[in-house]
Order: C-alpha cells, then sequence, then structure tokens
C-alpha cells in the first residue's frame, strides 16, 4: 500500500482532483445536493485509472464491503471502531456504492494535487459491481454480508453474482483476508473454495431460531452440488445452520463465538453486521476494549434503525429494500408495543422498479397486530393491496390509511401516534430519503 505515482499520473491526477474538488465546491455551494457522485464522474473521464491511483496510495490498506443488506451499517461501525484507535479513514458515508461514489469519497480526502493522507479506505460496494473494482483496488480486506435477491430487474439471481465474485477474488494476492458470512449457504461455499486467508463470521445462538422459514428464503439448496439442504434452524431468510445430506456440505465454523458480542441497534440483522465488523477489526489488530466499548456507544447511519424526535414524538426510520429486510424490520415492529407503522414504497432507480417483491413480505405479522397502518409513495396502491390481501378477516381491527402526499402521510401518521409510543418508518431507499428531508430539513444526496 502507498505505492509511489508516476509523474505524469501525478499530473494528471491533480488536474481531476482540482476539477473534482471545484465541482463539489459549486453543487454544495448552490444546495444542489451533497455531491457525493457527480466529482468522481467528471474526475475518472479526465484520469480513467482514478480509483486506480488513488486506492493506492492508502497506507495500510482498502477494505471493501459487499453485500445486499447491512453495507452502511457495517462500514459505520468499522469505521468508527478505526477511528477510536486513532486511524484516519476515507469511507463513502453517504452509500453512494458504484464507482463514480467510490471515486469521489477517495477524493474527499485528497489535497488539491492528488495526495490522498488516509490509513484505511472502508468503501461499501453495490454488489453487482465487486467483479469491476477489485483490481483496481486491491483491497487487503472483504468483507461477504450476504445475497439476497434484491432488484431483479437490474441483477439477476444470487448465485450468478456469486459465481462472478468467486472467480475474481480468486485471483487477488494470497495475503488477502476474506470475511464471509457462515450462515449464508453461497458465501459459505464462496469461502471454502478461496485460496486466500478466510475468516468466516456468523450465528451460534440458537435460541433465535425463527419459527418457520419466511417466505422470502432465496437459498436452500446447496450450493455445491444443488441437492435441498437441511437446516437445523434459521435465523432470517436462508441464514442459519445447515447441511447437506447428498454431499456433506455444511455451514462454516465462525471465528467468533457471537454470544459473547453484544450488538448495535434493534433486530438480529444489526447482530450480523456488529460480528462482521468485529472480525475485521480483530484481524486489523483492534483490541476487544475499543471494539466493546464502540458498540456500546454506535450511533445508527441515516435511516437504519435511526431514532428522531419530531414535535416532542419519537420516530424510527427502517429502511426496508427488499423481501428479506421488509420482514426483518416488521420483525422488530411486532416486537413492540407500538401500534403506528408507516410504510412508503417507492420504484425509482434506487430501489429497483420491479416492486412485485412486496408479496414475498410476511405483510399478515404487520396486519394482524392491528393498529394504523398508513402507506404512502409512488406505488402506494400497490402497497394498500398488499396489506388488504393480508387480512385474514373484515372483523379486523386494522386502521389502514393511504396518503399519496408523503408530507400529509407522515402528519398523519404522527397523529396516531401516542405521546409514549414509538412512530415506525419502512420506507425503501429513495424514499428513506425523502422521509430524512421532511423530518429534519435536510437532504443526503
Amino acid at each position: 500500500m502507498g505505492n509511489k505515482i508516476q509523474l505524469i499520473d501525478r499530473v494528471r491526477l491533480g488536474f481531476a482532483v482540482s476539477v473534482a474538488k471545484s465541482v463539489t465546491f459549486l453543487v454544495r455551494s448552490l444546495r444542489l445536493g451533497a455531491a457525493s457522485v457527480l466529482p468522481g464522474s467528471i474526475a475518472r473521464r479526465i484520469e480513467p485509472r482514478l480509483l486506480q491511483l488513488l486506492s493506492q496510495q492508502v497506507k495500510k490498506g482498502v477494505i471493501l464491503i459487499a453485500g445486499t443488506n447491512g453495507k452502511t451499517t457495517t462500514s459505520l461501525l468499522l469505521k468508527t471502531i478505526l477511528e477510536n484507535k486513532g486511524y484516519r479513514i476515507a469511507h463513502n458515508s453517504t452509500g453512494a456504492n458504484l464507482e463514480n461514489g467510490l471515486m469521489t469519497a477517495l477524493l474527499e480526502s485528497t489535497n488539491l494535487v492528488g495526495t490522498l493522507n488516509v490509513d484505511y479506505a472502508i468503501l461499501e460496494v453495490d454488489e453487482n459491481i465487486v467483479p469491476k473494482v477489485l483490481t483496481p483496488l486491491q483491497p487487503q480486506i472483504i468483507l461477504c454480508l450476504n445475497l439476497f435477491r434484491d432488484q431483479l430487474d437490474r441483477y439477476g439471481e444470487v448465485d450468478t453474482i456469486s459465481k462472478r465474485w468467486t472467480k475474481v477474488i480468486s485471483t487477488l494476492p494470497p495475503e488477502t483476508v476474506v470475511i464471509p458470512n457462515a450462515d449464508d449457504p453461497t458465501l459459505s461455499h464462496l469461502g471454502q473454495q478461496l485460496p486466500q486467508k478466510v475468516l468466516f463470521f456468523g450465528l451460534n445462538e440458537p435460541e433465535h431460531y425463527l419459527e418457520a422459514i419466511p417466505h422470502a428464503v432465496d437459498s436452500i439448496y446447496c450450493p455445491k452440488c444443488g441437492h435441498s439442504l437441511d437446516y437445523k434452524g434459521v435465523y432470517l431468510s436462508h441464514l442459519g445452520d445447515f447441511t447437506c445430506p447428498k454431499c456433506g456440505f455444511s455451514k462454516s465454523q465462525p471465528n467468533l463465538e457471537s454470544s459473547e458480542w453484544p450488538q448495535i441497534l434493534v433486530g438480529l440483522y444489526n447482530k450480523y453486521n456488529t460480528l462482521a465488523a468485529v472480525t475485521a477489526a480483530k484481524e486489523l489488530g483492534v483490541d476487544e476494549a475499543t471494539i466493546k466499548d464502540t458498540i456500546n456507544n454506535f450511533q445508527a447511519a441515516f435511516g437504519r434503525a435511526e431514532d428522531l424526535v419530531i414535535n416532542g414524538k419519537k420516530v424510527r426510520i427502517l429502511l426496508s429494500k427488499n423481501p428479506v429486510g421488509t420482514n426483518e424490520t416488521i420483525r422488530v415492529v411486532t416486537q413492540s408495543a407500538d401500534k403506528t407503522t408507516l410504510l412508503v414504497l417507492n420504484d425509482r432507480t434506487p430501489d429497483g422498479t420491479d416492486v412485485s417483491w412486496i408479496w414475498d413480505v410476511d405483510t399478515e405479522k404487520l396486519v394482524e397486530r392491528g393498529g394504523t397502518l398508513v402507506v404512502s409513495g409512488d406505488r402506494v396502491y400497490d402497497m394498500a393491496l398488499r396489506l388488504r390481501y393480508s387480512q385474514k378477516s373484515p372483523e379486523s381491527t386494522l386502521n389502514l390509511i393511504v396518503q399519496e402526499d408523503l408530507r400529509q402521510a407522515i402528519a398523519t401518521a404522527l397523529e396516531h401516534t401516542p405521546e409514549n409510543e414509538t412512530l415506525h418508518i419502512l420506507p425503501t431507499y429513495s424514499a428513506m430519503l425523502e422521509v430524512r428531508e421532511v423530518l429534519t430539513g435536510r437532504k443526503i444526496l
């Protein structure tokens, strides 16, 4: 790491950086957004090798975090742990995880001539572009969180993605450290095939098994031979303790005893995020006291179990962008005593234009408990229909309110929330950005 750059590359890089920083200044000065993507896009046109030239200046190494769910929370936790040890970190904190967003994040930490002075770069990366960026980034550590069906209009099935990951990761240097989720059959198998150093994370707490396998299950077949897997139990979706009765493939052994570690935020999915970050931090030599202290004082990333107080009432935003994630946020809601929930469904490019995934969500559990459900978003009527179909009897105590205007929907949901309860908001990605802008008056992207 920290390789020297040739003079001609330095000159071109310096020009690209100066242009990018000028664009950032203009965009933010005119309040057109957070400039989390455009500067990288423009700088890349000037210097196509921008990602490589910047990442090779990182002193101690690049840490890449990929997966369908949990990237932003995991990367923020790991960043906070390392910062608490005094390290300087570059991080795509806005969640812009495509190539231009990665470049913009690194550009943020450079000086005017393109010198990057950071110890680590923690980059959350969209699962579909992992094969494109591994070679220029040459990461020291790769965290593979999970693979679920997400935005099928863009990505396809999880086995296709995992095969591409395996092919490219296996070409990286042997000193690369790969940290996959042992409870995900696809990623457990991926880790077992790699020549690099592999450390697994996962749960070993059977008391948290689900009562039954949920509808939104993606990978219950053996990634090695295709036979149906036998599950001793599942924690969420297809993540659990499994074996293949045909070929003997089974869950890899996690490197940490999960019960010995606290977790950040609410929801079992955040225990996975915690364990992933902890495994990476320990590999980097961080002491347990610093790690546990960081976990106990962790603040949520925007929209990810983020708590706000609006007009004296508590509001919790739980990003819900695919079947697995939404089932888990519904589990959080139904385990509380709070009876008002706002669901916001959009179908824009960041969300995925195919919203048929809502029929794989166990909305029946949310409807059965009654209370007030307010629905809004671009596809408000699709969500309202899904909830109506979830009602098992006409005598249901559910109060379903359909409100097209998001600002009015938020106001209505707050009105129905008692002073001593919390309003849970379950939005898709673009909807989450809109919800936060309404609630806080500030744009994120």
